[in-house]
């Protein structure tokens, strides 16, 4: 059995997936993080909502940041939040 993949979400996305965090299996193909986020927006219309503009989320795997071209395996942690602004 291949493990899945725990997906969190945090502050807007979060409201608009309407989770704080879900486990998917990885679907076969899926290995980066642009086909993960492809994956998750055709799962239904919150999820689309969330990754409508795409420049405004950022992405970690296994707590680092990540870019679109980054590995996303099987058992990972994949975290997508908003920009950081300081202040």
């Amino acid at each position: 059995m291949i493990e899945p993949i725990r997906v969190l979400y945090f502050a807007w996305l979060r409201e608009r997936v309407g989770v704080a965090q879900e486990e998917i299996p990885l679907p076969e193909g899926v290995a980066t993080v642009t086909a993960l986020v492809d994956h998750l927006s055709a799962i239904d219309a919150r999820h689309e909502a969330a990754f409508r503009d795409r420049k405004a989320v950022r992405c970690a795997v296994n707590q680092e940041f990540a870019d679109p071209g980054s590995a996303v395996r099987p058992g990972d942690e994949v975290g997508f939040f908003p920009p950081v602004t300081g202040g």
